[in-house]
């Protein structure tokens, strides 16, 4: 049986740029943008054509920032999506290549992030499961000194672009891929975990971190989208949502409070 032909919108480099500026995206700035490629439509040249539409977007002047994480840098023991069996986890361990920034593929964030990494010039924080990339004048600000034992807090390139100003886009993507909510939780009480991964030189270490988790960031942002100012609007076939940084964070932080334990443990990374 033939394939069906897509429904669309069609959707291209100039269409994309011109509904992000209609958005209220703007020249020369910093923007962490969090996306889905399928939201948008049939898009001519896939990935590639959004990327240089936020670009075109952003102007030469303007940073894209998007999380390059990698997950699968973690404890076997904690894999579920799918499982692997424990008669593996130490060999795993023991095997596993360690996170090297120009190689090493994001996962579980999409393609746009993914094609951001590999562009020309890009450049990409050195932490081996949580990491960010960037393109433009301010990357190697953000990027550099993502610190080792902070995935996601005050030394990580969240905490930098809440000082830049910097927005974040959800183009076709929803609240509970909002990691700018995460610098929150390093800023309330929360339980300490050990968090395993491949070492810098080889073998297996384990760094205490601050416990990270995204349930109920959906329930957050909406919460967030009612009570403050969050431009909304169509980019292809995307919903999309435009907000800064600073102004998700400071909201995060009273509302984790209010609706989270106190106590617990959220042992997974990100992913």
């Amino acid at each position: 049986m033939p394939t069906p032909p897509p429904t669309g919108p069609l959707v291209t480099r100039d269409t994309l740029a011109t509904g992000l500026r209609l958005l209220g995206v703007e020249s020369g700035e910093t923007l962490l943008v969090h996306s889905s490629l399928s939201s948008l439509g049939w898009v001519n040249g896939g990935a590639v054509a959004v990327v240089q539409g936020l670009l075109d977007a952003l102007g030469p002047a303007g940073t894209l920032v998007v999380p390059t994480q990698s997950g699968d840098q973690s404890d076997p023991a904690l894999w579920e999506n799918p499982p692997v069996p424990r008669e593996w986890w130490d060999r795993i361990r023991a095997t596993m290549p360690p996170y090297d920034p120009l190689i090493t593929p994001s996962l579980g964030v999409g393609v746009i992030p993914e094609t951001v990494r590999t562009w020309p010039g890009a450049l990409r924080s050195a932490h081996p499961q949580t990491s960010f990339a960037a393109l433009g004048p301010r990357a190697r600000e953000i990027t550099e000194g993502h610190a080792p034992d902070c995935r996601l807090g005050e030394r990580s390139p969240l905490a930098k672009l809440e000082k830049l100003d910097a927005r974040v886009l959800l183009l076709g993507a929803g609240y509970d891929s909002c990691t700018a909510f995460h610098l929150a939780e390093y800023r309330i009480p929360a339980p300490r975990v050990e968090v395993g991964r491949p070492a810098p030189g080889g073998g297996w270490e384990t760094v205490v971190e601050v416990s990270i988790t995204s349930d109920r960031f959906d329930a957050l942002g909406r919460d967030f989208e009612q009570d403050r100012p969050v431009v909304r609007g169509r980019v292809g076939g995307a919903d999309a949502r435009l907000f800064p940084v600073a102004d998700a964070v400071a909201y995060a932080e009273r509302w984790l409070e209010a609706h989270r334990p106190r106590e617990g443990d959220f042992p997974h990374p990100p992913v």
